[in-house]
Parts: structure tokens; sequence; C-alpha cells
């Protein structure tokens, strides 16, 4: 079975974390590309170990990936 997931990848102090909103799963690498291949195996080992249940309670069919603007004060 194939699926598709988004990802979401920042830097950090010393490296990168690659996150998946569709599932609440994150991992870290050297380079976003470390960082993205060891988030891809933490999905694959999650779907292969996760109950059907838990897989479906994560995955959510009302989900927006946007921007907004607002404004603050300095600190």
């Amino acid at each position: 079975m194939r699926a598709k997931f988004t990802a979401v990848i920042r830097a950090e102090e010393g490296g990168y974390v690659a996150s998946t909103p569709d599932l609440d799963i994150a991992s870290q690498g050297s380079s976003p590309e470390e960082a993205l291949a060891n988030l891809r195996e933490a999905v694959e080992l999650f779907l292969e170990t996760a109950s059907p249940e838990e897989v479906k309670g994560r995955l959510s069919e009302d989900a927006w990936i946007t921007q907004f603007e607002t404004d603050y004060a300095p600190a």
C-alpha cells in the first residue's frame, strides 16, 4: 500500500527537524534530506506497528495547512 503525507522541515540548532502534521510524527537529521529520510522511516515504522484504529485516529480528513499574519510588540 502507498500513501502520501505532508512534511514540514525546519532548520533548528545544529540540524533540521522534519514533521508530518498528518500523523503528528517528527524526526531530525543533519541536513533537510536526512531529516526527511528519517521522517519517512519513522512513519513507515509507525504504519507497520500501529493498530488500524490508531492510524485512523491520527489521520484527519479535515486538515488545512495555511499561513497567517499577526501584529506583535517586540520584547
